[in-house]
């Protein structure tokens, strides 16, 4: 992305902070209550209908949220079911799991539901995914196995090698296989359509992946309970990237409209973005104690994901900054890793320790996917102001923030 830098008079949003905040990020989130108290929704996915769909863990209900914030529920026969992964099936319709109750769901578009019953009892499946042989992939807590089934209802297990492993979530991935997490293990396993079972144990010691996804990179992407975001390759080569806010708990996590991947933050109570370079940006929800869980890519170009504890669904723009900054020689570098969605309005300003405001561009640009990686300079010869941050956004045409990051520089020459 070429840039050039004038300093305009920014007459739209500009974010109020302190002239010496420090490091600072900003989501325009909204919420959206669940109807039911209480409910505990946990699961999300996009519909074929161009809704988001959820699963109500506690109220045994299935939820859909129209992109304009309606919703309507659906209970499920077997109230007690302990509802947790969604996905939308080849078939047209929704397709999750039962935990409690031992079952996999069905809902078509307009609320009809239909359960199977999984062969092994005490099962537990959670995750679920689409595969690629036009049948659907489950994962089994406690029966250690990953289940097939086919849209009329044919379902076919298949044991995995570890005992005990703990299978969490599941995704279709690059290679047409299906790619599982064991959480107990500390591993990653894959499963060919055929039934074939490989693992590749995860490095670091401690380990204990949760949720996967399918990354815009063709690798995988998992969410670590040790406070990391890994990525696999097809080959089985892992790396792990810390998360910057300890004890996060990360849980869910997809692949963004911005060429991202997103994740929750369960016990932080924020959603964080990381890019297929590593680089994680963490944005707190509004509202503190909502445990977020399950998290998807809406057909808006948004994040769709389900706040627990919160009894919400919530919204958040696909944008980031990737913003740091240093200074030396006189000059104030700014990196980026800039990514949205959607057309925007970028703006950069500078605020001094002592009052001062400097705006130093505002432009429009295009949807940036996947994200950009660059650098602006400001200098050499950069005064010597102290302390400075350095404050970048991107809002709509209307004046509607999206998202802002901050960073702090030292320019004492």
């Amino acid at each position: 992305m070429q840039m050039t830098i004038r300093k305009l008079w920014l007459a739209t949003f500009v974010p109020v902070l302190a002239a010496t905040a420090p490091a600072a990020t900003w989501s325009n989130i909204v919420l959206y209550p669940v109807p039911t108290s209480q409910s505990d929704p946990v699961g999300i996915a996009a519909g074929p209908d161009g809704a988001l769909w959820f699963t109500e863990s506690l109220a045994g209900k299935i939820g859909s949220i129209t992109t304009g914030g309606a919703i309507a529920e659906y209970p499920v026969p077997t109230g007690d079911g302990g509802l947790q992964g969604i996905t939308a099936g080849p078939d047209g319709a929704l397709w999750f799991t039962e935990s409690s109750g031992d079952n996999i769901g069905r809902i078509t578009t307009t609320g009809v539901i239909t359960e199977y019953a999984v062969p092994t009892a005490s099962s537990e499946p959670y995750g679920i995914a689409a595969g690629p042989d036009g049948a659907l992939w489950f994962t089994e807590l406690f029966g250690n196995n990953i289940g097939r089934i086919t849209t009329t209802g044919a379902i076919t297990e298949y044991p995995v090698p570890t005992a005990n492993s703990g299978l969490y979530g599941i995704t279709a991935g690059p290679d047409g296989a299906l790619w599982f997490v064991e959480s107990f293990a500390g591993k990653i396993g894959c499963i060919t359509t055929a039934g074939v079972i490989t693992e590749y144990p995860i490095p670091m010691a401690g380990s204990e992946p949760f949720a996967i996804a399918w990354g815009p990179d063709g690798a995988l992407w998992f969410t670590d309970l040790a406070n990391d975001i890994g990525r696999i390759t097809p080959g089985g080569a892992v790396t792990e990237y810390p998360i910057p806010t300890a004890g996060s708990q990360p849980f869910g996590i997809t692949h963004g409209p911005d060429g991202a991947l997103w994740f929750t933050e369960y016990q932080r109570g924020k959603i964080g973005r990381i890019t297929t370079a590593g680089l994680i940006t963490e944005y707190p929800a509004p509202t503190a104690h909502n445990f977020p869980w399950g998290i998807a890519a809406g057909p808006d170009g948004a994040l769709w994901f389900a706040e627990s504890a919160g009894n919400n669904i919530a919204r958040a723009p696909a944008c980031g900054l990737g913003l740091s900054a240093s200074f030396a020689n006189g000059t104030v570098t700014i990196n980026f890793s800039l990514g949205t969605s959607t057309p925007a309005t970028w703006f950069g300003n500078l605020l001094t320790s002592t009052g001062g405001e400097t705006h130093l561009w505002l432009k429009s640009i295009p949807a940036v996917v996947p994200p950009d990686s660059f650098t602006v300079a400001l200098g050499p010869g950069f005064p010597n102001l102290g302390d400075v941050t350095i404050v970048s956004g991107l809002e709509t045409a209307p004046g509607e923030g999206l998202c802002y990051e901050t960073a702090g520089v030292n320019t004492t020459q």
